[in-house]
């Protein structure tokens, strides 16, 4: 475990294998009802290279024409976000510390070449509330920066099962993805390796 003066946590090994495969089954059976989609940056309309789609009453969305926002439906189904898996609510009561539950999770999914630029995550009502997010399948090389773009930075390597939260002073840290390990873990079905799935809990309203 790490934990840092600035609220910012990382829990290895949270979830342990078994643990691990019945969160990826839960979530990957709400992916079949609600597929991943190619999301695309605000103004340019460039394609972001991770897919994603979101569980919960809200999720997060960005495209050419309406920007980032949240939105309670799918994009291209129009149908209601599934629900969140059991395990992702009781995560956030044990790590969130945070009184009111999530009401957004983001589902990620890197193939190998995916990246993530540094950013921060500002898009909430709910901007003291932590964000706690979930590594399932192939590791990752994270990167945690601070309040400025420009702050120094570090990497950190993020395994299966592993949580990070970032909460107090480090929920407006910059933070981004630089690599996949692809094939670097078993966890996920054939057909979704080699990948990664991050899931992302998020309070959105006040």
């Amino acid at each position: 475990m790490i934990e840092t003066a600035d609220g910012f946590k990382l829990l290895s090994a949270y979830f342990d294998r078994e643990q691990q495969a019945q969160l990826a089954e839960a979530v990957l059976e709400r992916v079949a009802r609600s597929p991943l989609y190619q999301p695309a940056m605000p103004r340019t309309g460039k394609p972001l290279s991770v897919r994603m789609t979101n569980l919960g009453p809200l999720g997060w969305m960005t495209d050419k024409t309406g920007g980032y926002r949240y939105q309670d439906h799918h994009p291209v189904t129009g149908e209601p976000w599934p629900d969140m898996p059991g395990k992702l609510l009781e995560l956030w009561r044990s790590v969130s510390g945070w009184p009111d539950p999530p009401q957004a999770c983001l589902v990620n999914w890197y193939g190998p070449d995916a990246r993530l630029g540094l950013h921060v995550d500002a898009d909430e009502d709910a901007k003291d509330a932590p964000v706690v997010s979930v590594s399932l399948g192939d590791s990752a090389r994270f990167r945690l920066g601070g309040p400025d773009r420009k702050d120094p930075t570090r990497s950190l390597r993020l395994n299966s099962g592993d949580v990070v939260v970032l909460g107090g002073a480090s929920r407006r840290f910059h933070h981004g993805v630089d690599r996949i390990y692809a094939g670097s873990s078993t966890l996920l079905p054939e057909d979704w390796r080699p990948g990664r799935l991050n899931l992302t809990l998020r309070r959105v309203r006040a």
